[in-house]
């Protein structure tokens, strides 16, 4: 109503300017925001290990689809304000989350400060292991087709339903964290990260991580470690794997791209502290990138192999064709084969389309 009042009987010149002038100074006073994210289906079958086949119209073949906000705004002086909230969905049923009782903002959900000395950000966060994982393997993060995402983050009964005791232990985010990413650096930068119980006692706020990464031309590497700690009692771990104590990871990462073909190499130690008998993972996966055409050829060979525990072996490859249709969208075709030692072999195949926005 003032507002009405005051531009009521002035000139047409006069108004437009007091109304961009409001309209100035409103975006000044906001964070610049950004609305993103992507859709990904594939249709298939898949025989997990020890499992029946199944054919399916499902989501997240190449990538898991999401949708995000982010934004930031300039304090001066170099800082600026940030925030990111980032929600998986699943594109075949419309059902939000990654699975059922799923974080609604289980991708991402801080708020931080960026400034010259680095970022540092308070909420939910990506690991540093996730990161270093999907960075140096050709099917990126693909928990259908990448041999090596499946060894890392499908096991120890957070998975499907075939029996292993190898995997990483948690997710591929933490909440109640805190992460500081130092600035790039002559090609190189760290990142450290340590998430809070957020209850009195709780030794599960024992968790972190810290990376260093390297992108220098063609050459890049990673090498980080994890730690995660678990009560003795319920609550923890121990409802999957009784008597669990803690676990520790260490990966390496390197990647070498000839223009012709890119190559990626990885290493992975993993060493699980339970009471009545200590067990230790080793992993490996090598895999090569090859454009063909438009689109790129992908391959990838992951292998497992436990000392204590199950006494397991895993061998996983896959095979896969991305074809890109524009900057935003691509269609591909991949095959998957995994077999773990005394149980069926498991096979994955189907197309699929990710558009992004």
């Amino acid at each position: 109503m003032k507002l009405r009042k005051f531009l009521s009987g002035r000139a047409p010149k006069a108004v437009a300017g007091v109304l961009l002038s409001l309209a100035a100074s409103a975006a000044f006073a906001q964070s610049s925001v950004q609305l993103y994210g992507q859709v990904d289906e594939w249709v298939g079958a898949q025989k997990l290990p020890g499992n029946a086949n199944a054919w399916s119209v499902s989501g997240g073949g190449m990538s898991t689809s999401y949708w995000g906000m982010k934004g930031a705004e300039d304090l001066g002086g170099n800082y600026r304000a940030i925030f990111a909230l980032e929600a998986f969905f699943l594109a075949q049923n419309g059902q939000a989350g990654r699975f059922p009782g799923d974080t609604f903002f289980s991708r991402d959900a801080y708020v931080g400060i960026e400034s010259p000395y680095g970022t540092l950000t308070a909420g939910r966060v990506t690991t540093p292991l996730f990161v270093s994982t999907i960075l140096f393997n050709p099917f990126a993060d693909s928990y259908v087709f990448s041999p090596m995402v499946n060894h890392v983050y499908l096991g120890l009964g957070t998975g499907p339903a075939y029996t292993t005791d190898q995997g990483v232990i948690g997710d591929s985010g933490w909440s109640n964290a805190l992460q500081y990413s130092t600035p790039v650096l002559n090609g190189f930068t760290g990142n450290a990260t340590y998430a809070l119980g957020n209850t009195a006692g709780d030794n599960a706020a024992k968790r972190w991580s810290v990376q260093g990464l390297y992108f220098n031309g063609p050459f890049s590497a990673t090498g980080v470690y994890q730690y995660t700690n678990f009560n003795n009692n319920p609550q923890d771990l121990d409802q999957l794997v009784p008597g669990m104590k803690s676990q520790s990871v260490a990966q390496l990462g390197l990647s070498y791209d000839l223009k012709f073909v890119k190559f990626f190499g990885q290493y992975m130690f993993t060493m699980n502290d339970r009471n009545g008998g200590d067990w230790h993972v080793n992993t490996a996966q090598g895999g090569v990138s090859v454009p063909a055409g438009p689109g790129s050829v992908l391959a990838s060979y992951a292998w497992s192999r436990d000392s204590g525990g199950l006494d397991q072996t895993r061998r996983t490859w896959a095979l896969g064709y991305d074809y890109p249709f524009s900057k935003r969208t691509d269609v591909y075709a991949a095959y998957m084969n995994d077999h773990i030692t005394g149980q069926s072999g498991g096979d994955t195949y189907g197309v699929g389309l990710r558009t992004k926005f």
